[in-house]
């Protein structure tokens, strides 16, 4: 089957340290950090007490009362970025074919602050173990259901074909991209909204992982608590966010004229069958998901000109993925510019991936390679160009970027710049 190229046309952001693709974009390659005290609940309690918030108001995002009243946060994410992403295509709804134009949104924790906030009333602050369901709003089922987060972005582009809502964990926003990419390839599609969000910084999940400690407690310095790759890491920071893009047939894309950020050229997912949240040191299904990933786009490993890391700055996962990335692209991975983004807006979950793809394109679209933050002291078990601080110009036309999730989810993309001809 003759596949179709996949073009990246359009981009919305919603990040900690600014709304919008461009505040999202100057943040990394200035390498400041958007880790603070978490300020949205009293965290005084919790062993971490430090998140990436996003400081956004829906009101002023142009969401109306009724909407805000509807939506969960992290659906508030999402529509704003896809109007935004629809915005920067040059693409309306009413210009779209519905039952052509699709959607593939990823999530890790769906309506999390919603559900909780929700609990919470019902429960009479959790005094009664028989809920009172008549206090509950209106929309208490939309917030259980994660596909609701799908339905919003639909709603919002108008989109009447395939409407998919992806949970793979923390590789559900490179998976979400990934799928949308296949939908627009095989012709199932003609445009597809794709992307992820998740708003976690709540109670219960800062719980959740304070039980497991996998964020880090160095709550006396927010601004340099995530350390991917430095020797003195010790946990992820918890954000927020959300990313998404309009994909669209290459040829479709030029024939409108369309400005075309990158290809999406291919993308593979395995699964590591061995624990929930550990990690086989020598990377071995990472690395074969990115062989697979550079296979369909065609191209050597030596092609790869920078790799957005997973990189979250626990001291497994980065080992981890620094093994895979040796496995698989061998000595050209000591060649190969690799930071982690982490370092500046934190982990969001399942948007995480989505928001990540985001700096890769723009790292095509500009030249320029985001730094990783706080890395300070070396770890000597990862040795390869971690871009410490400072962003780094130079060309970029082939980006590979990976994602790990609980449950061994572990997925691997390539983006290239339009048009680059491959064998």
């Amino acid at each position: 089957m003759n596949r179709r190229r996949v073009a990246l046309t359009g981009i919305g952001v919603v990040a900690p340290g600014g709304t919008g693709r461009k505040a999202f974009w100057e943040l990394l390659t200035a390498g400041r950090t958007a880790t603070r005290t978490i300020s949205m609940f009293d965290a005084g309690a919790f062993r971490s007490r430090i998140a990436a918030e996003c400081d956004f108001d829906p009101a002023v995002e142009g969401l109306s009362a009724r909407e805000i009243r509807r939506m969960d946060r992290a659906a508030q994410f999402a529509v704003v970025s896809t109007r935004e992403a629809l915005a920067d295509s040059g693409l309306d709804p009413s210009d779209l074919e519905p039952m052509r134009t699709g959607v593939t949104l990823g999530s890790a924790v769906g309506c999390t602050m919603s559900l909780e906030e929700e609990y919470v009333v019902v429960s009479d602050s959790g005094r009664g173990w028989l809920v009172d369901s008549s206090y509950g709003v209106p929309h208490l089922y939309g917030h259980l259901v994660p596909s609701s987060l799908a339905a919003e972005v639909a709603w919002a582009s108008g989109a009447e074909g395939q409407v998919t809502l992806i949970s793979t964990g923390c590789t559900s926003g490179l998976d979400a991209v990934g799928y949308g990419a296949r939908l627009i390839a095989e012709g199932s599609a003609d445009v597809v909204l794709a992307g992820a969000t998740d708003a976690p910084i709540s109670p219960i999940t800062v719980a959740c992982f304070d039980a497991i400690k996998a964020t880090s407690p160095r709550n006396d310095d927010p601004a340099h608590a995530s350390r991917p790759f430095d020797r003195e890491r010790n946990g992820f920071v918890l954000g927020e966010g959300a990313a998404v893009f309009v994909l669209e047939d290459l040829e479709r894309a030029r024939r409108r004229e369309a400005h075309v950020y990158c290809e999406i050229a291919g993308y593979a997912t395995r699964g590591n069958a061995y624990h929930m949240t550990g990690l086989k040191p020598d990377g071995r299904e990472m690395a074969e998901a990115i062989r697979v990933a550079l296979d369909q786009a065609r191209l050597n490993p030596d092609a790869v000109g920078y790799i957005n890391a997973h990189g979250s700055g626990t001291k497994q996962n980065d080992r981890h993925e620094t093994a895979a990335f040796k496995r698989s692209l061998g000595e050209h991975a000591y060649r190969t510019p690799v930071s982690s983004i982490k370092s500046m807006v934190g982990h969001s979950l399942g948007a995480i991936g989505a928001i990540e793809v985001a700096a890769s394109a723009l790292a095509i679209e500009h030249g320029t390679v985001p730094p990783t933050a706080n890395l300070e002291t070396p770890d000597p078990e990862c040795d390869l160009d971690y871009v410490p601080h400072v962003a780094r110009e130079q060309p970029v036309d082939v980006v590979l970027s990976v994602g790990s999730g609980f449950g061994g989810f572990q997925t691997a993309m390539v983006l290239t710049a339009p048009g680059l001809e491959v064998a």
